[in-house]
């Protein structure tokens, strides 16, 4: 399941804005992260692109950390722990093939288990 820490100073109000896109098979999550917000660590059964559309991040994938700039495409291998510390507020997409995406694919919100059963049936309706 997708986390988030929120570091000392930081408010409720600047938590991370989650939107979701979805079109063609692809589902896309579209998370704004402030600067100094880490999503934890998680992973998928399956490949997926992650886009750094805007910001500076430091992303870590099993363990080593790649010092990002935006815009970039990363592909994050099945079975890869990933991470993201935003270094500056940072604009980021996990954009997976909907066919396959895993349920940690659709939570906005660790909390939120009725948004998440709200964006898999959405994406059921797409075929």
């Amino acid at each position: 399941m997708n986390e988030t820490l929120i570091p000392k100073g930081v408010s409720a109000a600047m938590l991370p804005e989650i939107s979701h896109h979805f079109g063609g098979g692809v589902y896309a999550k579209e998370t704004f992260i402030p600067a100094g917000m880490i999503l934890v660590q998680h992973k998928h059964k399956y490949d997926h692109l992650s886009i750094l559309a805007s910001g500076s991040i430091i992303l870590d994938i099993d363990g080593v950390h790649l010092p990002l700039t935006g815009p970039q495409c990363i592909n994050v291998e099945a079975g890869k722990h990933h991470g993201v510390k935003a270094v500056t507020d940072t604009v980021w997409y996990c954009v997976h093939a909907s066919a396959v995406a895993d349920d940690d694919a659709f939570i906005a919100d660790p909390s939120d288990v009725d948004g998440a059963a709200a964006v898999k049936e959405r994406l059921s309706c797409l075929g």
